[in-house]
């Protein structure tokens, strides 16, 4: 189990360092899942904490999303609610052999592989040790796939797009997103 995972039932308090946003080079239009005391250094014109409830309050334009990830199935609503809304970028553990996993990750336009492993911060501000997994990053509309470009640039890790992604509304791949498509391109 990561360590950001230990504290299951304790906290969901692990906050995605400033790094993983620099490599993005976006701003987001909401985070919606924002921590408690806030968190100044995403950079997102607007945030819903959670005791706004992300999943009940309405999201609009393009969002970050790191939800808490509880125990068994406690992602699925946030995943089901993020890939409803079309427009974003989702973290996520590493756990491709889940169910929950392999019915999500699918639907993603782009997914990022994180290239090392997240230290994720601590409400205190100070950094956790390395996780047991690592993270993906989920894209979702255009704006969300261009943010993991971005990042996959910046070297924070490998793009992939799942076979059952539709083409991206230009209806060209990049040619470095298509480790899975072969020829595709």
């Amino acid at each position: 189990m990561a360590l950001h995972e230990q504290a299951v039932g304790a906290s969901d308090e692990w906050y995605t360092p400033t790094y993983v946003f620099d490599a993005m080079g976006v701003r987001f239009d909401l985070d919606v899942a924002t921590p408690t005391g806030g968190a100044p250094w995403v950079p997102a014109a607007a945030f819903i904490s959670k005791h706004m409830d992300g999943l009940a309050t309405p999201w609009n334009g393009f969002v970050w999303m790191n939800p808490p990830f509880g125990g068994r199935g406690a992602l699925e609503p946030w995943l089901a609610r993020f890939f409803d809304h079309g427009n974003g970028v989702a973290l996520v553990p590493d756990r491709t052999s889940a169910p929950w996993w392999q019915k999500w990750g699918a639907r993603a336009d782009l997914m990022l592989f994180a290239g090392k492993k997240i230290r994720f911060i601590r409400p205190d501000g100070a950094e956790g040790k390395s996780p047991a997994q690592g993270t993906t990053f989920l894209a979702a509309g255009p704006m969300g796939v261009e943010a993991l470009r971005n990042a996959r640039r910046a070297g924070l890790g490998l793009t992939t797009v799942p076979e059952d992604a539709p083409l991206p509304p230009s209806g060209v791949r990049d040619e470095t997103d298509t480790l899975s498509r072969g020829s595709e391109t």
